[in-house]
């Protein structure tokens, strides 16, 4: 199994294959579907991201409160084809990779391919060990959103599978 430090190399990303396991350590956004709907916003708007985009990686999820002793409660992927219509216009704006459940659109696909960039699937109904892996969240953006808000994580051996890599190969129709 590969382990991957986000903010990600391109080139390590170019070296992964649809499938494969991996071990994800570093910094990860939480995003889920009013988060994007506004980043988008502000884009159009010309107004600064709260967060910078370039390099990033999102994770389709909502970290619930967090447990005494603990930095995160559970923080399961959600389905990812709730972002398909923002997610082209992330990658292209710089989004290094998203993480979520379930596959993604063709048009998500070309984003991906065009700015080898990568999905990874979580696994869904194990939100609990998502949140062990995760060892710090601070809220960062649309604190109105409550866990649906933008999160800055830092995570330690988050385990994903390519979903979909940065040659638009996905397990999700090759497999």
């Amino acid at each position: 199994m590969k382990t991957l430090v986000s903010p990600f190399d391109k080139k390590d990303l170019a070296e992964l294959t649809a499938g494969q396991t991996v071990f994800i350590s570093g910094v990860l956004y939480t995003a889920r579907d009013e988060a994007h709907k506004r980043v988008c916003e502000y884009v159009r708007s010309n107004k600064p991201l709260p967060f910078d985009l370039k390099g990033a990686t999102i994770y389709y999820a909502g970290p619930c409160p967090a447990k005494e002793g603990k930095a995160c409660g559970s923080c399961g992927p959600t389905t990812s084809a709730r972002m398909n219509k923002y997610a082209p216009a992330l990658f292209d704006l710089g989004l290094t990779a998203a993480i979520g459940k379930g596959e993604m659109s063709e048009e998500v696909i070309k984003a991906i391919k065009r700015n080898n960039a990568c999905y990874f699937a979580a696994i869904g109904g194990a939100g609990a060990l998502y949140g062990d892996r995760i060892k710090k969240c601070d809220l960062v953006a649309f604190p109105d959103l409550l866990s649906e808000g933008v999160y800055r994580l830092e995570v330690e051996n988050f385990p994903a599978v390519v979903a979909i890599d940065s040659n638009g190969n996905s397990i999700y129709k090759n497999f």
